[in-house]
């Protein structure tokens, strides 16, 4: 049975993940590539993201992981500052990166492994 309002969820979520991933997945991925420390800290977010998701939500296996991801970080940012959730510019930025930075960065990660 096909339900609209999923549907328009799942669109909701793909186009928050895909802002997302222009904002902090590309330059993370950047600075991963050229920083060990930078690599390793986004596996720990995205590791620590991705338990979240599959044993803190009950009836995670139902939802979609576009849904969880995106209503994720739509939470990380509503209870953020405006000023941190910049991304950095270049490597040595993200090596400085506050712990929001990283953790959407993480969830970008995650949204790209998991699709």
């Amino acid at each position: 049975m096909f339900l609209f309002g999923s549907a328009l969820l799942e669109v909701s979520a793909r186009k928050t993940l895909k802002r997302l991933h222009k904002s902090h997945g590309v330059p993370a991925l950047t600075a991963a590539r050229e920083s060990p420390a930078v690599c390793a800290a986004l596996d720990q977010h995205a590791a620590a993201i991705r338990d979240i998701l599959e044993l803190g939500i009950e009836n995670s296996a139902v939802v979609p992981v576009s849904v969880l991801l995106a209503g994720y970080a739509r939470g990380l940012v509503e209870h953020s500052e405006r000023a941190v959730l910049r991304a950095p510019r270049d490597t040595a930025g993200w090596v400085r990166a506050e712990w929001i930075q990283l953790r959407l960065a993480g969830v970008c990660m995650l949204s790209t492994s998991m699709a």
